[in-house]
């Protein structure tokens, strides 16, 4: 008979706890999504915004925005169309391709530029490994 081993258990405890909340806290895709919209729209405000042109003297950054703000649930159905996610249980990968192509196919791939992310989501938390303009 073999006896209980009280050091083997408690690692195994452990590193089951371990687990088990680590498939818990995988964030989902609407985490992701709305994660994904704040740093959009962030993004935007901070270093599209300010470059807008000045039109008889008056600045469209205020108006940039605006645009900008009331058009965030816009911005995160363009997230969710653009974002595939796989999910490895314990944390998930999402891969994002942000391109006008995919709002206005009509308009040519490169009137504006593409954008291609990778995001590794685990613990409730997001850590973008790639960005890329194309």
């Amino acid at each position: 008979m073999k006896s209980w081993n009280f050091p083997q258990s408690l690692g195994t405890a452990i590193v089951t706890g371990l687990l088990v909340s680590l498939a818990i806290s995988n964030p989902s895709q609407a985490e992701y999504e709305k994660y994904a919209t704040q740093e959009l729209t962030e993004y935007l405000q901070q270093n599209v915004c300010p470059q807008a042109p000045k039109i008889w003297g008056k600045s469209l950054k205020r108006e940039c925005k605006r645009l900008v703000n009331s058009n965030r649930s816009e911005i995160k159905d363009f997230i969710s169309q653009s974002t595939e996610r796989y999910n490895f249980i314990l944390f998930s990968i999402y891969k994002t391709e942000l391109s006008i192509t995919k709002v206005s196919p009509f308009l040519p791939s490169d009137f504006l530029p593409s954008y291609h992310f990778g995001t590794l989501a685990v613990g409730h938390k997001f850590y973008i490994y790639q960005a890329e303009e194309k």
